[in-house]
């Protein structure tokens, strides 16, 4: 019997898989647990629909994502911070503080654990940080750390 799976069942297929099972399995388990709908034309246009739907909704978020590189590119973070000798900082400038400054200033909402910073910025100056928009588009987020005058 043919169906298409609703679920993800380990071994047999995942989410959206069309698959040829046992009829038993199929109306003793995957049927009555929900796991699975039986592949009628009505279901398989359905289920094309939905991937359609699926596959236009990825490519708005990576046009999306490509549109805030560009912006975020553009910008420059500018935070100011207590220095020592040599520009040292006391602390240390994290990426909640810089996704905070983005928020507030340019009105960009960014998630702090998209931003790829090992470790916080602890000298003055210009530095580069990198942004993970999407899993295929990356930016660079220039931030300007000031001495407090």
């Amino acid at each position: 019997m043919k169906v298409i799976f609703l679920k993800d069942v380990k071994g047999k297929g995942k989410k959206g898989d069309v698959k040829n099972v046992a009829d038993g399995y199929a109306h003793n388990f995957l049927l009555k647990q929900g796991l699975a709908v039986e592949a009628s034309n009505t279901n398989v246009k359905t289920l094309e629909a939905q991937k359609n739907k699926e596959n236009n909704l990825a490519a708005e978020e990576l046009e999306q994502a490509k549109e805030l590189k560009e912006t975020i590119e553009k910008i420059t973070v500018e935070l100011e911070a207590k220095a020592g000798e040599g520009g040292r900082l006391f602390g240390s400038i994290t990426t909640k503080q810089i996704a905070a400054e983005l928020q507030k200033k340019h009105g960009i909402k960014l998630d702090k654990r998209k931003m790829e910073l090992n470790d916080g910025i602890r000298s003055l100056g210009h530095t580069k940080v990198a942004v993970k928009l999407h899993p295929e588009v990356s930016a660079t987020l220039t931030v300007h750390v000031k001495e407090i005058s």
